[in-house]
């Protein structure tokens, strides 16, 4: 039986540059560092990883997306337009949610979610 999703992962074309836009805009924590080529980011009981291996996955495809829970979503938008993140979707409102999407420098699409 499934109990979790363990954890997800991004293809990455240059690390230094995701890690970069992952580290620094984002505000990320590195947890694990498997020499530059996986690098993970644990983020409560689930892991957000990056990676320049070869899973048969091309940075930036499109496809399923992570969303990354925040406690103020107007004041982390306002700190990414700070950075210059790019913003697929500025900040709207759904029934359950608020949320935006913003893109990593391999146009992989972000969601930042704020649940209501």
């Amino acid at each position: 039986m499934i109990t979790a999703i363990a954890f997800t992962v991004y293809p990455v074309a240059d690390m230094p540059r995701s890690r970069n836009f992952y580290e620094k805009v984002l505000g990320l924590a590195v947890s694990s560092n498997f020499s530059d080529e996986w690098v993970e980011y644990d983020l409560g009981d689930s892991t957000f990883a990056i990676t320049t291996t070869d899973m048969g996955h091309s940075p930036g495809a499109k496809g399923a997306v992570v969303a990354f829970e925040v406690a103020d979503l107007e004041r982390f938008v306002k700190t990414l337009k700070g950075k210059s993140a790019t913003f697929v979707v500025d900040a709207f409102e759904t029934p359950v949610c608020r949320m935006a999407v913003i893109c990593d420098p391999d146009g992989n699409h972000i969601t930042i979610h704020k649940r209501k």
